[in-house]
């Protein structure tokens, strides 16, 4: 992809992404004062500590929308941005609950597991093809709450990073206090 469709894509991207980065960010601060959704919390933490976790991304160009136009069932991006050496890096995120045991639980967190990078890959797959954007100016990271995830991204080219749920929760209890 040259500069100009590049341009032209992150052009697209915020004609279908309204949202400033300040609203974004007081809908994920109410997401914390008001943590309904696990998945949403998850979210939050890392769009407010993302210069911590994936320091090269650095505009959101999406959140929450399909790379493809309005074709949501072909999958959704949880994060898009623009890195600082001008890449796009997909995010996608995933609570994984690492506190339930039993064999079911254990089937259901490796579930989830193969599924956060089976949809990195997907939507990987889908921009290169869609927006015809060469595989190496497409990064991809995943965001969950497992540990055991980060050895499956080496190979794979995926960056991985997690957060205790445990940290998760500390961190929401002290940022409405701050805040």
């Amino acid at each position: 992809m040259i500069v100009n469709e590049l341009n032209k894509f992150v052009s697209y991207c915020k004609t279908i992404q309204p949202q400033t980065q300040d609203d974004i960010q007081k809908f994920f601060e109410g997401v914390i004062l008001f943590p309904y959704d696990k998945e949403l919390l998850l979210q939050a933490y890392l769009f407010l500590n993302l210069k911590t976790l994936f320091p090269s991304c650095s505009e959101l160009l999406l959140f929450e929308k399909s790379p493809i136009a309005d074709y949501t069932d072909l999958g959704k991006c949880d994060f898009l941005y623009l890195t600082s050496k001008g890449n796009l890096f997909i995010i996608e995120t995933k609570y994984i609950d690492t506190e339930a045991t039993g064999a079911t639980e254990r089937k259901r967190r490796n579930k989830h597991r193969n599924k956060v990078f089976d949809q990195v890959f997907t939507l990987k797959s889908r921009f290169s093809e869609y927006w015809n954007i060469r595989s190496e100016q497409l990064e991809c990271g995943v965001f969950t709450t497992d540990p055991e995830v980060h050895w499956r991204g080496n190979g794979f080219n995926v960056v991985t990073k997690c957060v205790s749920i445990e940290h998760l929760e500390t961190w929401r209890k002290n940022y409405t206090k701050v805040h």
